[in-house]
């Protein structure tokens, strides 16, 4: 059982890989799958969340901080431990590799993690950007095994893992707004009642 599921891994991977490998999409994914390229936006995308998002916004912006480092070292500096799977680039043959192929671990990725935690995160509070955030988190994903740096099942392990761990966030966050909004009706109901007074 265990054979068939790693075959039909290796089948999807090198599919990915090398069937639809083509100079577009080579530059397209290697841009995409650098987290370097990402810092601006990211940046910009928090501080419009935390200035413009009003109260949630502003939950929002501090609370992905902590998930972010939360699915990241759990991703990378646990799980990939646990299960210590050696990168596709390092054990099979006529790998398209685009980008550096490292002697860490594969599974899960930590690229779908951490980006599929923070899709669902703000999916949940901001439903409105649910597309595009999806969109993105499975692009990203998708970059991993066609660089070559991850199997298929890393990124479908990694994005499981990540739309927990950002539900978990997201319902964190949202009894966190409802305590402040309850806590701001009260006080604003109490001042009421003085000025009536």
């Amino acid at each position: 059982m265990l054979d068939t599921l790693y075959n039909i891994d290796i089948t999807i991977f090198y599919f990915i890989n090398v069937t639809l490998s083509n100079p577009i999409f080579d530059k397209f994914f290697v841009f995409i799958t650098d987290v370097k390229n990402w810092y601006l936006t990211y940046l910009i995308l928090l501080l419009i969340s935390f200035f413009k998002g009003g109260r949630l916004g502003k939950i929002a912006s501090i609370s992905v901080l902590f998930l972010i480092i939360i699915s990241d070292q759990l991703s990378s500096f646990v799980l990939k431990d646990l299960f210590a799977r050696i990168r596709p680039c390092n054990v099979l043959p006529n790998v398209n590799i685009l980008v550096s192929c490292t002697g860490s671990f594969s599974f899960p990725s930590s690229h779908a993690v951490n980006n599929f935690a923070a899709a669902v995160f703000f999916a949940k509070l901001f439903p409105k950007l649910k597309w595009v955030l999806y969109s993105s988190a499975f692009l990203i994903a998708l970059s991993r095994p066609y660089c070559g740096v991850h199997y298929p099942s890393d990124i479908v392990g990694g994005a499981i893992i990540g739309i927990l761990i950002g539900y978990l966030f997201a319902i964190i966050a949202l009894k966190i707004d409802s305590f402040f909004k309850e806590k701001s009706t009260k006080l604003t109901d109490k001042f009421e009642r003085i000025e009536f007074k």
